[in-house]
């Protein structure tokens, strides 16, 4: 099913087809597993037929240029994100990040960057991007005024990142989308947060959409990728740019994602309710000083979610009242947690976190789908263990 047809349907039944359709998987439930290097030609005539004629899903060319399985994935990604005309995969989320700076951007320009954007995104704008000559600004998402001051002095992109993936607050990504096109800027977005189920980025505004796929689609903790999605203008730049970088993607690990967003919907759904329980309890417990969770009524960031978004996920943020060391004991008593980097896998997950303006230290949550009393009893210990 794709299509006009497709988007009419909900979204778990668009995740449950997307990508089925077509040539390479009429006659199977999963397309097949398509693990090839070297594509062979009948004879030299059709091998220099195929150089120019290399599109996606035409016909092979070239393992680098990917085979059934990378197509079928980038079909599906392409159907569950409204206004896209294509998807381009990567091997990391942050490749995807990376390959989307280097395609919009050139010498001498000047990039925008949310200051609450992913830390390795920073970290290649100072590190790589000033290398080539790219001029690197960071805004407050939350002002206005001071963000459009910016833009009219000239920027080639801006980076936006809703909610942030440390400080959770939310972004008015359509105000500022708007602000940024008038001035000829292209908008970028990491969607990782709620995927394109959860905030149709290119409905909002934004010209390019990244999303890590390692985290919600794939699910099961047991793969890395990332994918840029695009309309018309920018798609065609995003893959040749991936091409000339070698960006390619296992097919293997394909496979992997397209088995992941058969059940996304069901996973993000079920994340975030457990989610919105475990921050509620959290916002009543005494050892707790705040909680960032644009999911819970009262949250700076609730009404602009309640009005840009379709969904969330089980990624939030708490304080503890105490110190840096109190906080790593809590962590480190808890046991249906896992102490490590990453989100949005089937497993819950804590992490000891220092984002920019804390006033006290804080604890990154990652909602899993373990039963949440299991996990609410999991914290209730920890604080039971710290009082003592």
């Amino acid at each position: 099913m794709t299509g006009p047809v497709a988007d009419t349907c909900g979204p778990v039944t668009r995740a449950v087809t997307a990508g089925r359709a077509g040539e390479w998987a009429q006659r199977t439930v999963n397309p097949p597993l398509w693990r090839a290097s070297t594509h062979l030609f009948p004879d030299c005539a059709s091998l220099r037929a195929a150089r120019p004629d290399d599109a996606d899903g035409h016909r092979f060319f070239y393992g680098r240029q990917g085979g059934p399985t990378h197509w079928a994935l980038e079909t599906a990604l392409t159907e569950l994100e409204p206004g896209a005309a294509g998807a381009v995969l990567y091997p990391s989320g942050l490749a995807a990040v990376t390959g989307a700076l280097l395609t919009v951007l050139h010498p001498g320009d000047t990039l925008l960057l949310t200051r609450n954007v992913y830390g390795p995104t920073r970290a290649f704008a100072a590190d790589v991007l000033a290398q080539f000559g790219v001029r690197v600004r960071t805004f407050d998402p939350l002002d206005h005024a001071a963000f459009s001051r910016l833009c009219r002095e000239g920027a080639a992109a801006i980076m936006l990142e809703s909610p942030g993936s440390l400080t959770f607050e939310v972004t008015d990504v359509p105000a500022l989308a708007a602000i940024a096109r008038a001035q000829g800027a292209a908008v970028l977005i990491d969607n990782t947060w709620a995927t394109s189920l959860g905030f149709p980025a290119l409905t909002r505004g934004c010209d390019i959409a990244v999303t890590a796929l390692t985290k919600h689609a794939g699910g099961h903790s047991d793969v890395l990728m990332g994918a840029c999605t695009a309309g018309p203008e920018w798609h065609e730049r995003l893959r040749h740019m991936a091409r000339l970088l070698g960006h390619v993607v296992s097919p293997d690990d394909a496979a992997l994602v397209l088995r992941g967003l058969r059940t996304l919907p069901l996973r993000l759904a079920r994340q975030q309710d457990s989610a919105v329980r475990v921050a509620g309890w959290l916002s009543g417990r005494s050892e707790v000083a705040e909680v960032r969770c644009p999911l819970l009524p009262g949250d700076p960031g609730h009404a602009l979610w309640r009005r840009d978004f379709a969904g969330g996920c089980g990624l939030f943020a708490f304080a503890l009242r105490g110190t840096s060391r109190e906080r790593d004991s809590f962590v480190d008593a808890l046991r249906r947690f896992g102490i490590g980097y990453s989100w949005g896998g089937f497993e819950s997950l804590a992490l000891p976190i220092d984002p920019p303006g804390a006033a006290a230290p804080m604890v990154r949550l990652s909602v899993g789908l373990e039963d949440t009393d299991d996990l609410l009893a999991d914290l209730d210990q920890a604080f039971s263990r710290l009082r003592a």
